[in-house]
């Protein structure tokens, strides 16, 4: 058994990294706190792992290009009585290996063998690959 799990989620809206972290800047993407929260109906059940070094996977049009990590899981009142779950994440937003993913709702648990690899320091600024390229390249498990 691994000492982390990891989540991998959808990142709505955003096409590239830049839209999350354009995303990420505004007040909106923010908690009371001044911290980076992702606010959802559900509660982790395996809250003790995540929080042992987990991270959050974006998935940016079908595959994963970012991750964060988990910092906090704090409850959150939306004002309709509905209480949800607001990860708070780490204001790093660090790129990874492009990895494909099947469509899906919510989130998944994703252990740490079959989390995509950071990208090198030095590749981070890279100019990006043409989406259809990076994802052709992705699944020959060549990127």
């Amino acid at each position: 058994m691994a000492d982390h799990i990891n989540l991998v989620k959808l990142c709505v809206g955003a096409e590239k990294v830049d839209d999350l972290l354009a995303w990420q800047s505004s007040p909106r993407a923010k908690g009371p706190d001044g911290r980076v929260c992702h606010v959802t109906r559900m509660w982790p059940r395996r809250e003790a792992e995540l929080l042992a070094g987990g991270s959050i996977y974006w998935v940016f049009k079908g595959v994963i290009l970012a991750r964060q990590r988990v910092l906090d899981l704090q409850r959150v009142d939306g004002g309709d009585g509905i209480v949800r779950c607001a990860i708070v994440l780490d204001d790093t937003v660090v790129r990874t290996r492009p990895a494909t993913r099947r469509p899906f709702q919510g989130w998944r648990y994703l252990t740490p063998q079959d989390a995509p690899a950071d990208l090198p320091a030095g590749r981070a600024a890279d100019d990006a690959l043409p989406r259809e390229m990076e994802t052709a390249l992705a699944d020959l498990g060549l990127l």
